[in-house]
């Protein structure tokens, strides 16, 4: 199998001789040019066409979001990993450069001048994703389960099912990689009066969370917080786990609340999906609409597992409009979901389904 050709973009020349150096030690990876600029980036796209680019954001003469913008133009599914400090205008601007078309990002290690951890940042988290977006996995795709795409249910693939009255609750969203976008997509056509709670796990770092739920409540109908402890959870809001923070629900006399922990991460994530997943499904039981999108790995599909015991229902979004189909794909592997629908279509099914769920619990 041919190695995926990486170009490194990065001001920085002690960032981009650790970034080549590290990437070339892995076999199946070939750094095939570096830029120090956004212009150098657009020319060396086009002179050795890379299969993957890993882009800085703030440099001299053309900037990484510029860089973005420009690539998108003419190579419209080339993968770009936007390689960014961990502050709040980093995350901005990462955010932005993910609006722009960037397909996913690393945060740099706070002391960049340490060799050690760039090169462990790398290694972990740098590699993982160059090679999950210029090889997608599709294992899922290829099972017997691929068969049901788009059908309401895949009863008889698992003994799983809802054996409570219909109804909805609270709406629990996992995502990961492409998720800015996705939720972009989706929670701003969720409706103002939407009679239930929403609550969202991104997989991301400190700041950036809080970034992301200001960006998204000013696009949505709905304000969007990032979760605290005590926050008591409403119809009509939405909570997005904060950074480096699994997020869970917890009952206090009459009422749910949010809670927070370090507890060890699982799936190498915190926040995680499975965690928030396996919350909602204690405190509400069957009444859990579950919906995992597009991301690497299989966060949620264990969480999944636990709402579908407890008669709740699950989404997965399709393999076409996933960025990457790890989360969504592993669900659907493992025969977990109602439906399997495209990004389009999601933030309608949930309605649908919470208004349904409404309307039987009103006449049982």
């Amino acid at each position: 199998m041919p190695k995926i050709r990486v170009l490194v973009v990065d001001d920085s020349v002690v960032i981009r001789r650790l970034l080549t150096d590290e990437l070339s030690k892995d076999p199946d990876l070939e750094v095939v040019g570096t830029a120090a600029t956004g212009k150098i980036a657009l020319s060396k796209v086009e002179q050795t066409p890379p299969d993957v680019v890993t882009m800085d954001i703030e440099m001299p003469e053309m900037d990484g979001i510029t860089a973005v913008t420009e690539i998108r133009k003419t190579h419209p599914k080339l993968p770009i990993i936007m390689f960014s400090t961990l502050s709040q205008r980093a995350a901005k601007e990462t955010l932005e450069a993910l609006a722009r078309g960037a397909n996913d990002y690393v945060t740099k290690p706070e002391n960049v001048g340490s060799g050690a951890l760039t090169m462990q940042r790398v290694r972990e988290e740098l590699i993982p994703k160059i090679k999950s977006l210029a090889r997608p996995q599709t294992v899922a795709s290829r099972s017997p389960l691929s068969a049901s795409f788009g059908s309401a249910s895949t009863s008889g693939t698992r003994s799983l099912s809802s054996r409570k009255p219909f109804q909805v609750n609270i709406v629990a969203i996992g995502v990961s990689t492409g998720g800015p976008n996705a939720l972009a997509e989706v929670m701003p056509l969720i409706p103002k009066d939407c009679p239930v709670p929403i609550l969202i796990v991104q997989h991301m770092p400190p700041v950036f969370t809080k970034c992301l739920a200001e960006r998204l409540t000013m696009k949505s109908q709905i304000p969007i917080h990032e979760g605290q402890p005590g926050d008591v959870v409403v119809p009509g809001h939405a909570w997005i786990a904060p950074g480096d923070y699994h997020m869970v629900v917890e009952r206090k006399g009459t009422q749910v609340v949010l809670a927070t922990n370090q507890d060890p991460p699982e799936n190498s994530c915190r926040p995680a999906v499975d965690v928030m997943f396996r919350s909602v499904a204690k405190i509400y039981g069957h009444a859990v609409l579950a919906v995992v999108l597009t991301g690497m790995g299989q966060d949620g599909m264990r969480g999944a597992e636990v709402i579908r015991e407890a008669g709740g229902h699950v989404i997965a979004q399709d393999e076409a409009s996933s960025v990457v189909w790890g989360m969504p794909g592993s669900v659907v592997h493992a025969g977990l979901q109602h439906s399997i629908l495209p990004l389009s279509q999601i933030s309608t099914e949930i309605m649908r389904k919470v208004r349904a769920g409404q309307a039987q619990s009103v006449t049982v």
